[in-house]
C-alpha cells in the first residue's frame, strides 16, 4: 500500500517512517506537513492509505478526513496523534484505526495489518458491487482504545450512566452514551429490545415469556435481558416469533 504520512513535526514524521519501512504491507512512503501539502498529495499520487495527525498547524487532521472522505476512492485513514479525546469521533470518519504516540512498532504493525486486510476485502467488494462495511467498533476506556469485531457482541447495555458491551471474550465499560455505539451497528443481527438495551439476535439462546405480555431473553453468555413492551412488536418480527 502506498502510504501517507500527515504530521507538521519531522522528527514524529521521520519515526513513524521509519517503523513503517519495517511493515511488509507498505510498499512506499510519502510525507506532508500541512492540510493543503496532503490534499495536494493526495490528489497527485491516490495513496492507498494515510497516517493522519489529528492537530495539525494549519487545520485539524479531522477536518482533513472530512474532505477526504468525498473524493470517489478515498484513501484509508489511520489517525495518528498524542491525543485519545477525539476516538469516538475519529471512527465516526471510518478511520481503521487510532494510533497514540508515542509509537511502537507492535502497534503499527497491528494498525497497518488491520489497514491492509481492510484494504483487500474493499478491493473483492469493488469488483462486486457490494458497499465497504466497517466490522470493528472502537470502545474507548480510560486512556486506552479497544477495537472490537462488531461480530462479537452480544449485548450492550447503560446503566448508571454507563455503557457496559458484552463479547465473546469479555465486557468492555466505558463513559460513551448507547447511542453513540448504536449509529455504528450496521447490522441487522442487532434488535433494541429496551431503552437500555441492545442484542445481537445470533447469540439468543432462550427466550422466555415475562411479565405484563413481555419476555426475557436468555443470550449465549447467560445475561438475562428484558423486552420492555415498547420493543415487543420489532422484537416478534426479527425474530418471527
Amino acid at each position: 500500500m502506498h502510504t501517507l504520512i500527515v504530521d507538521d513535526e519531522p522528527l514524529a514524521r521521520g519515526e513513524l517512517r521509519y517503523l513503517l519501512e519495517k511493515c511488509d504491507e507498505i510498499t512506499s512512503i510519502s510525507e506532508a506537513d500541512s492540510v493543503q501539502d496532503a490534499l495536494s498529495e493526495i490528489l497527485k499520487q491516490k495513496p492507498d492509505l494515510l497516517f493522519l495527525d489529528i492537530h495539525l498547524t494549519d487545520e485539524s487532521g479531522l477536518t482533513l478526513a472530512e474532505k477526504v472522505l468525498q473524493m470517489k476512492q478515498p484513501p484509508l485513514i489511520i489517525f495518528a496523534t498524542a491525543y485519545d479525546e477525539h476516538a469516538i469521533q475519529a471512527f465516526e470518519l471510518n478511520a481503521i484505526d487510532y494510533v497514540l504516540k508515542p509509537f511502537e512498532q507492535p502497534r503499527i504493525e497491528q494498525a497497518v495489518k488491520r489497514a491492509a486486510n481492510y484494504f483487500h476485502r474493499l478491493k473483492t467488494d469493488q469488483q462486486t458491487d457490494r458497499p465497504k462495511i466497517m466490522d470493528t467498533i472502537p470502545i474507548q476506556m480510560e486512556d486506552r482504545i479497544y477495537i472490537v469485531k462488531i461480530d462479537q457482541i452480544i449485548v450492550m447495555g447503560v446503566l448508571d450512566g454507563e455503557t457496559t458491551i458484552h463479547t465473546n471474550d469479555r465486557a468492555y465499560t466505558t463513559k460513551e452514551p448507547l447511542s453513540t455505539y448504536e449509529k455504528r451497528l450496521r447490522s441487522d443481527d442487532f434488535i433494541r429490545v429496551h431503552r437500555s438495551y441492545i442484542i445481537n439476535q445470533k447469540y439468543i439462546k432462550e427466550i422466555e415469556p415475562w411479565f405484563n405480555h413481555t419476555y426475557q431473553v436468555t443470550m449465549t453468555n447467560d445475561l438475562k435481558i428484558p423486552v420492555s413492551r415498547s420493543y415487543i412488536k420489532e422484537f416478534r418480527e426479527k425474530i418471527g416469533i
